[in-house]
Protein backbone atom coordinates (compact mmCIF):
# COMPACT_ATOMS: atom_id res chain seq x y z
CA UNK A 1 0.00 0.00 0.00
CA UNK A 2 1.58 3.27 -1.15
CA UNK A 3 1.27 6.58 0.65
CA UNK A 4 -0.31 9.47 -1.22
CA UNK A 5 1.98 11.58 -3.38
CA UNK A 6 3.12 14.72 -1.58
CA UNK A 7 1.48 17.59 -3.47
CA UNK A 8 3.82 20.43 -2.62
CA UNK A 9 1.86 23.39 -3.98
CA UNK A 10 -1.44 22.15 -2.58
CA UNK A 11 0.09 21.56 0.86
CA UNK A 12 1.69 25.02 0.80
CA UNK A 13 -1.70 26.63 0.15
CA UNK A 14 -3.33 24.61 2.95
CA UNK A 15 -0.66 25.67 5.44
CA UNK A 16 -0.78 29.32 4.41
CA UNK A 17 -4.56 29.33 4.79
CA UNK A 18 -4.25 27.68 8.21
CA UNK A 19 -1.84 30.37 9.41
CA UNK A 20 -3.97 33.20 8.02
CA UNK A 21 -7.19 31.81 9.50
CA UNK A 22 -5.69 31.26 12.95
CA UNK A 23 -4.36 34.80 13.09
CA UNK A 24 -7.80 36.18 12.18
CA UNK A 25 -9.44 34.00 14.85
CA UNK A 26 -7.01 35.24 17.48
CA UNK A 27 -7.58 38.93 16.79
CA UNK A 28 -3.83 39.52 17.24
CA UNK A 29 -1.41 41.39 15.02
CA UNK A 30 1.05 38.80 13.78
CA UNK A 31 3.56 36.13 14.69
CA UNK A 32 6.77 35.85 16.69
CA UNK A 33 9.14 32.99 15.87
CA UNK A 34 12.52 31.82 17.14
CA UNK A 35 14.93 31.51 14.21
CA UNK A 36 17.82 29.09 14.57
CA UNK A 37 19.12 29.22 11.03
CA UNK A 38 17.69 25.73 10.51
CA UNK A 39 15.23 24.45 7.94
CA UNK A 40 12.22 23.99 10.26
CA UNK A 41 12.08 27.50 11.70
CA UNK A 42 12.90 28.97 8.29
CA UNK A 43 10.00 27.09 6.70
CA UNK A 44 7.51 28.06 9.41
CA UNK A 45 8.52 31.71 9.11
CA UNK A 46 8.26 31.59 5.32
CA UNK A 47 4.77 30.09 5.41
CA UNK A 48 3.65 32.82 7.81
CA UNK A 49 5.27 35.56 5.72
CA UNK A 50 3.54 34.31 2.57
CA UNK A 51 0.23 33.96 4.42
CA UNK A 52 -0.02 37.30 6.23
CA UNK A 53 2.90 39.37 4.96
CA UNK A 54 6.50 39.56 6.14
CA UNK A 55 5.75 42.78 8.03
CA UNK A 56 3.58 40.75 10.44
CA UNK A 57 6.27 38.16 11.18
CA UNK A 58 8.94 39.00 13.77
CA UNK A 59 11.98 36.78 14.21
CA UNK A 60 14.10 36.28 17.31
CA UNK A 61 17.66 34.99 17.19
CA UNK A 62 18.60 33.74 20.66
CA UNK A 63 22.16 32.38 20.71
CA UNK A 64 24.16 31.06 23.63
CA UNK A 65 27.92 31.69 23.85
CA UNK A 66 28.80 28.37 22.26
CA UNK A 67 26.05 28.47 19.61
CA UNK A 68 27.11 28.07 15.99
CA UNK A 69 28.06 31.35 14.31
CA UNK A 70 27.23 29.74 10.96
CA UNK A 71 23.65 29.11 12.08
CA UNK A 72 23.27 32.74 13.12
CA UNK A 73 24.68 33.86 9.76
CA UNK A 74 22.19 31.59 7.95
CA UNK A 75 19.31 33.05 9.97
CA UNK A 76 20.37 36.59 9.09
CA UNK A 77 20.67 35.78 5.38
CA UNK A 78 17.27 34.07 5.42
CA UNK A 79 15.48 37.02 7.05
CA UNK A 80 17.14 39.44 4.63
CA UNK A 81 15.88 37.38 1.67
CA UNK A 82 12.28 37.22 2.92
CA UNK A 83 12.09 40.69 4.48
CA UNK A 84 11.46 39.47 8.03
CA UNK A 85 12.40 41.82 10.88
CA UNK A 86 14.58 40.35 13.62
CA UNK A 87 15.93 40.98 17.08
CA UNK A 88 18.91 39.25 18.65
CA UNK A 89 18.76 38.33 22.34
CA UNK A 90 21.79 36.63 23.87
CA UNK A 91 20.60 34.02 26.40
CA UNK A 92 24.11 33.49 27.82
CA UNK A 93 23.59 35.68 30.94
CA UNK A 94 20.41 33.78 31.89
CA UNK A 95 21.92 30.34 31.36
CA UNK A 96 25.24 31.17 33.05
CA UNK A 97 23.39 32.59 36.06
CA UNK A 98 21.61 29.25 36.48
CA UNK A 99 24.54 26.99 35.49
CA UNK A 100 27.71 28.74 36.74
CA UNK A 101 29.81 25.82 35.42
CA UNK A 102 28.09 24.55 32.30
CA UNK A 103 31.00 22.22 31.60
CA UNK A 104 29.90 19.78 34.30
CA UNK A 105 26.22 19.75 33.31
CA UNK A 106 24.71 16.96 31.21
CA UNK A 107 24.51 18.48 27.70
CA UNK A 108 20.90 17.34 27.18
CA UNK A 109 19.89 18.92 30.49
CA UNK A 110 21.65 22.14 29.49
CA UNK A 111 19.98 22.02 26.06
CA UNK A 112 16.55 21.61 27.66
CA UNK A 113 17.19 24.65 29.86
CA UNK A 114 18.21 26.71 26.84
CA UNK A 115 15.13 25.60 24.88
CA UNK A 116 12.82 26.61 27.75
CA UNK A 117 14.65 29.90 28.20
CA UNK A 118 14.16 30.69 24.53
CA UNK A 119 10.48 29.78 24.61
CA UNK A 120 9.96 31.90 27.72
CA UNK A 121 11.44 34.87 25.86
CA UNK A 122 9.42 34.05 22.74
CA UNK A 123 6.10 34.07 24.59
CA UNK A 124 7.04 37.28 26.40
CA UNK A 125 7.83 38.96 23.08
CA UNK A 126 4.57 37.59 21.67
CA UNK A 127 2.69 39.23 24.55
CA UNK A 128 4.58 42.50 24.04
CA UNK A 129 3.81 42.54 20.31
CA UNK A 130 0.24 41.18 20.64
CA UNK A 131 1.25 38.21 18.51
CA UNK A 132 1.07 34.42 18.38
CA UNK A 133 4.14 32.26 19.00
CA UNK A 134 4.78 30.23 15.86
CA UNK A 135 5.84 26.58 16.26
CA UNK A 136 8.66 24.88 14.38
CA UNK A 137 8.47 21.15 15.25
CA UNK A 138 7.98 18.76 12.34
CA UNK A 139 6.05 15.44 12.44
CA UNK A 140 9.18 13.28 12.59
CA UNK A 141 10.44 15.14 15.67
CA UNK A 142 6.99 15.00 17.28
CA UNK A 143 6.77 11.24 16.65
CA UNK A 144 10.22 10.58 18.11
CA UNK A 145 9.90 13.02 21.02
CA UNK A 146 12.85 15.00 19.71
CA UNK A 147 12.06 18.28 21.36
CA UNK A 148 11.89 19.85 24.81
CA UNK A 149 8.52 19.63 26.50
CA UNK A 150 7.39 23.21 27.29
CA UNK A 151 10.46 24.33 25.36
CA UNK A 152 10.75 24.30 21.57
CA UNK A 153 7.67 22.04 21.45
CA UNK A 154 5.54 24.81 22.98
CA UNK A 155 3.81 27.31 20.69
CA UNK A 156 0.50 29.00 19.89
CA UNK A 157 0.08 27.25 16.52
CA UNK A 158 2.31 24.98 14.45
CA UNK A 159 2.04 25.05 10.64
CA UNK A 160 4.57 22.26 9.98
CA UNK A 161 3.63 19.71 12.66
CA UNK A 162 2.14 17.31 10.08
CA UNK A 163 5.12 17.45 7.74
CA UNK A 164 7.70 14.71 8.00
CA UNK A 165 11.29 15.93 7.89
CA UNK A 166 11.76 14.85 4.28
CA UNK A 167 8.57 16.76 3.37
CA UNK A 168 9.90 19.85 5.15
CA UNK A 169 12.85 19.67 2.76
CA UNK A 170 10.53 19.42 -0.26
CA UNK A 171 8.49 22.43 0.87
CA UNK A 172 11.64 24.43 1.66
CA UNK A 173 12.78 23.94 -1.93
CA UNK A 174 9.33 25.01 -3.18
CA UNK A 175 9.66 28.29 -1.24
CA UNK A 176 13.29 28.76 -2.41
CA UNK A 177 14.68 28.85 1.12
CA UNK A 178 18.49 29.29 0.85
CA UNK A 179 20.30 26.13 -0.22
CA UNK A 180 22.81 26.58 2.62
CA UNK A 181 19.95 26.01 5.09
CA UNK A 182 18.36 23.11 3.20
CA UNK A 183 21.60 21.18 2.66
CA UNK A 184 23.30 21.47 6.04
CA UNK A 185 22.94 18.59 8.56
CA UNK A 186 19.96 19.28 10.88
CA UNK A 187 21.08 20.21 14.38
CA UNK A 188 19.52 21.50 17.59
CA UNK A 189 22.92 23.15 18.24
CA UNK A 190 23.00 21.73 21.77
CA UNK A 191 26.78 21.42 21.73
CA UNK A 192 29.57 21.87 19.15
CA UNK A 193 29.33 19.24 16.43
CA UNK A 194 25.94 17.92 17.57
CA UNK A 195 23.55 16.69 14.86
CA UNK A 196 19.95 15.51 15.13
CA UNK A 197 20.57 12.23 13.31
CA UNK A 198 23.66 11.51 15.39
CA UNK A 199 21.82 12.05 18.66
CA UNK A 200 18.74 10.11 17.56
CA UNK A 201 20.77 7.28 16.06
CA UNK A 202 18.39 7.33 13.07
CA UNK A 203 18.59 8.75 9.54
CA UNK A 204 15.66 11.04 8.71
CA UNK A 205 15.03 9.64 5.23
CA UNK A 206 14.88 6.07 6.51
CA UNK A 207 12.93 6.74 9.70
CA UNK A 208 10.36 8.78 7.77
CA UNK A 209 9.66 5.76 5.57
CA UNK A 210 9.25 3.56 8.64
CA UNK A 211 7.00 6.03 10.45
CA UNK A 212 4.81 6.42 7.39
CA UNK A 213 4.39 2.66 7.15
CA UNK A 214 3.51 2.28 10.82
CA UNK A 215 1.34 5.40 11.25
CA UNK A 216 -0.10 6.36 7.87
CA UNK A 217 -0.48 2.80 6.51
CA UNK A 218 -1.03 1.05 9.87
CA UNK A 219 1.59 -1.62 9.12
CA UNK A 220 3.02 -2.93 12.39
CA UNK A 221 3.78 -6.53 11.42
CA UNK A 222 7.51 -6.96 12.06
CA UNK A 223 8.00 -9.35 9.13
CA UNK A 224 6.45 -6.85 6.72
CA UNK A 225 8.66 -4.07 8.11
CA UNK A 226 11.73 -6.32 7.81
CA UNK A 227 10.77 -7.11 4.21
CA UNK A 228 10.60 -3.35 3.52
CA UNK A 229 14.26 -3.04 4.50
CA UNK A 230 14.14 -2.20 8.22
CA UNK A 231 16.17 -4.36 10.60
CA UNK A 232 15.01 -5.13 14.13
CA UNK A 233 17.44 -2.67 15.75
CA UNK A 234 16.11 0.22 13.66
CA UNK A 235 12.48 -0.75 14.28
CA UNK A 236 13.02 -1.18 18.02
CA UNK A 237 14.87 2.12 18.35
CA UNK A 238 12.13 4.02 16.48
CA UNK A 239 9.26 2.41 18.39
CA UNK A 240 11.05 2.93 21.71
CA UNK A 241 11.43 6.66 21.05
CA UNK A 242 7.83 7.00 19.87
CA UNK A 243 6.31 5.09 22.78
CA UNK A 244 8.56 6.66 25.40
CA UNK A 245 7.71 10.22 24.38
CA UNK A 246 3.92 9.87 24.15
CA UNK A 247 3.44 12.40 26.98
CA UNK A 248 5.03 15.14 24.88
CA UNK A 249 2.14 14.86 22.44
CA UNK A 250 -0.46 15.69 25.11
CA UNK A 251 -1.21 18.27 27.75
CA UNK A 252 -0.22 17.19 31.30
CA UNK A 253 -2.52 14.49 32.63
CA UNK A 254 -5.19 15.50 35.13
CA UNK A 255 -6.47 13.05 37.75
CA UNK A 256 -9.92 11.85 36.76
CA UNK A 257 -12.56 12.00 39.51
CA UNK A 258 -15.50 11.53 37.19
CA UNK A 259 -16.31 15.07 36.03
CA UNK A 260 -17.06 15.94 32.44
CA UNK A 261 -14.35 17.21 30.13
CA UNK A 262 -14.18 21.00 29.96
CA UNK A 263 -15.66 22.08 26.59
CA UNK A 264 -13.67 24.29 24.25
CA UNK A 265 -16.48 26.86 24.30
CA UNK A 266 -19.86 27.38 25.97
CA UNK A 267 -22.64 29.08 24.08
CA UNK A 268 -25.48 30.55 26.13
CA UNK A 269 -28.82 30.34 24.29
Amino acid sequence: METKEFKTEEIAHILERFVSDKLKESGLRGFVIGLSGGIDSSLSATIAAKAVGADRVFGLIMPYTRSSKTSEKDALEFTAQFGIRIEKIDISPMIDAYFPDLGVIDPVRAGNKMARERMSILFDKAFERKALALGTSNRTEICLGYGTWHGDVACSINPIGMLYKTEVQLLAKYYTIPKSIIDKPPTADLWPGQTDEGELGLEYEKVDRLLKMMIEQNITDRKKLNAAGFDDRFINRTVSLLNGSYFKRHLPEIANIGLKSIPDKILIV
